[in-house]
């Protein structure tokens, strides 16, 4: 398969779920970056409900990144899902759960004031509770096998590496599978390269416009 698109935003944490998967499997493709601020007509056409990712295969446009990820899953080598049945099923309920965690991670950004910031914390530490009470972390998410769970939860992790510049929120204290985990996911290539060098500074400078308690912190942090 050859002429892969994906329609992109440099920050969309879904988006990088794609490209992980993408690379993985040694598939080429071209990126095609937008801004989700000012869409343009083509890219409303062609995403029924405004978001990226978008995987363009020839006229076809596949959207949503877990529809992506399955359809990759299918029409490509090198398998991401493990082959039983049970546990396949298993991964991908993780990574609704890994979406369900970046939808708090949203929420913890954008809180408006102290007390829904300290609420949204407590909420993602008691999900990433769960995360640890289920993960190998030997190096990855069941083992010695990446699979797209770990594609899924990269993305996760990346957050907090800008997170953690700003203060330490305690959502990931004492949970030392996770502090494995998140290790490895960080130097692993795929997803290493799935955001660009100055994705950090991107991320801060989101976090500032979002006019959030979040936003104030950041702002102090770097007075």
């Amino acid at each position: 398969m050859s002429g892969l698109k994906l329609i992109s935003h440099r920050l969309c944490p879904y988006v990088q779920r794609a490209v992980i998967a993408l690379t993985e499997k040694g598939v080429a493709f071209e990126r095609i970056d937008i801004d989700l601020a000012d869409k343009p007509d083509w890219f409303l056409k062609i995403s029924p409900l405004g978001k990226t990712p978008v995987l363009l295969v020839g006229e076809h446009a596949i959207f949503e990144s877990a529809v992506i990820l399955e359809y990759l899953e299918e029409t490509q080598a090198n398998a991401l899902h493990p082959a039983d049945p049970l546990v396949r099923a298993e991964h991908r309920a993780w990574i609704e759960f890994g979406s369900a965690v970046l939808s708090d991670i949203a929420g913890f950004y954008t809180a408006p004031d102290e007390a829904a910031f300290k609420a949204k914390a407590s909420q993602l530490g008691r999900k990433f509770a769960r995360l640890e009470a289920r993960v190998s972390a030997a190096p990855w998410f069941d083992g010695e096998q990446f699979s797209l769970v770990d594609a899924a939860f990269g993305p996760v992790f990346r957050y907090f590496d800008v997170f953690d510049a700003i203060s330490d929120f305690g959502i990931l204290a004492d949970k030392p599978k996770l502090s494995r985990w998140r290790a490895s996911l960080a130097a692993r290539p795929s997803v290493r390269s799935a955001v660009s060098p100055d994705y950090p500074a991107l991320l801060h400078d989101f976090l500032i416009r979002r006019n959030s308690f979040l936003s104030r912190l950041v702002m102090r942090a770097t007075a």
